[in-house]
């Protein structure tokens, strides 16, 4: 029974980090685009508050995970394939931080064109990780 609480928690967890995984990047679309100040101001401030309150779920989201992994005592290849990825997350969520802190400073040097693009990588990372755990075609 324990395992499937801790499936569960794990999968909404998981989910609800996506949700800001999803959205932070859409911000910074409309921050690239941004002409006037109090808007700015107002697309930071929802930046900010986002990645403050998306950053607990993806260390939830990664605990439950661990237990999941260490506790009921997953493995295979599919398994070292999930954990790149989700590593690869982790790094996209920092980067992700890098980000704003250069729309605060006012350094931001892409384009709402790129953030377009770059909002589409945890899409695409989410979709191998469902096949990878569903399907474990290694």
């Amino acid at each position: 029974m324990t395992y499937l609480y801790v499936k569960a928690f794990h999968l909404f967890f998981v989910v609800s980090w996506f949700a800001g995984l999803f959205y932070l990047p859409r911000l910074f679309v409309n921050l690239a685009m941004a002409e006037d100040g109090r808007e700015r101001d107002r697309l930071l401030l929802m930046s900010g508050k986002l990645y403050r309150f998306m950053t607990p779920l993806g260390v939830l989201a990664l605990a439950f995970g661990l237990w999941l992994w260490l506790g009921f005592g997953f493995s295979g290849g599919w398994l070292h394939a999930k954990l790149t990825l989700v590593a690869g997350l982790v790094a996209y969520h920092g980067y992700c931080r890098k980000l704003l802190a250069d729309f605060a400073a006012g350094r931001n040097a892409r384009s709402h064109k790129w953030y377009r693009v770059f909002n589409e990588v945890p899409v695409l990372v989410l979709l191998a990780c469902i096949l990878l755990v569903v399907v474990k075609p290694f």
